[in-house]
């Protein structure tokens, strides 16, 4: 298994719930990383736990809906670290509406962030991992990009692109020494899930957590350079 210790990673969406789980993960794992998000008070409190668990942490306020923002911040953020070996493109946004009933521009925005948000980031930092011939980008889909549902058509709509753009990137690095993983994750605990009404709060019995996520990118990152992990879903156990 390979050591992950002083590797350098980013974490779009880092301040809360998975992305939240995975930087406090990597940093137990001696990785310094930067999360990025659009709330600076919860970013400066992920910070604050990561600096906690001896980690070097850094921060940087955007919105990855915005491409102007996304260059300078991830460049901003990159020059901070030196160099950048580990990307995850974790930013995201849901809503739940029918076909007709959803706004248009509520459709776009979700468009917007998941799908070109994750494009956004990834042509930033992928340059720096061709240029070193060697790097690691997860990118969080749903299993809602695996199979289409009532009243979520936007949000599946953008996670099935995300799987698309995701395993056409693999194949088009894997040249590059670059392993590009697609992660379908199925209900996690989270804000956002709470406020959405999929899920209720302290259901650690029933539905998956955070953690339970940042435990497999993990394992996937210490995998030897020649095993490459192209997709997993996680689901509950509990129906």
């Amino acid at each position: 298994m390979m050591n992950l210790k002083n590797k350098k990673a980013i974490v779009t969406g880092g301040s809360r719930g998975l992305g939240k789980a995975t930087a406090l993960a990597f940093a137990k794992e001696g990785i310094d990383v930067a999360i990025t998000g659009r709330n600076e008070a919860t970013l400066k409190e992920t910070v604050a736990l990561i600096k906690a668990e001896g980690g070097n942490a850094y921060y940087s306020v955007f919105d990855v809906a915005n491409y102007d923002d996304t260059k300078h911040g991830i460049d901003s953020l990159i020059k901070k670290m030196g160099t950048i070996d580990i990307l995850v493109n974790n930013a995201g946004i849901a809503a739940i509406g029918s076909f007709l009933e959803m706004d248009v521009a509520q459709w776009t925005s979700m468009i917007q962030t998941n799908v070109l948000g994750m494009y956004y980031v990834t042509k930033e930092v992928l340059p720096h991992l061709i240029e070193k011939n060697e790097g690691d980008i997860i990118n969080i889909s749903s299993t809602a990009g695996l199979n289409g549902n009532a009243n979520i058509s936007a949000y599946s709509a953008s996670k099935f692109a995300v799987i698309g753009m995701s395993e056409s990137l693999m194949k088009e690095v894997r040249k590059n020494n670059i392993r590009v993983v697609t992660l379908t994750p199925s209900t996690i605990e989270s804000d956002m899930t709470v406020d959405l009404g999929i899920a209720q709060k302290n259901s650690e019995d029933t539905v998956l957590q955070p953690e339970d996520f940042a435990e497999l990118i993990v394992a996937g990152l210490k995998l030897p350079r020649r095993a490459m992990l192209k997709s997993a879903a996680l689901w509950s156990t509990n129906p």
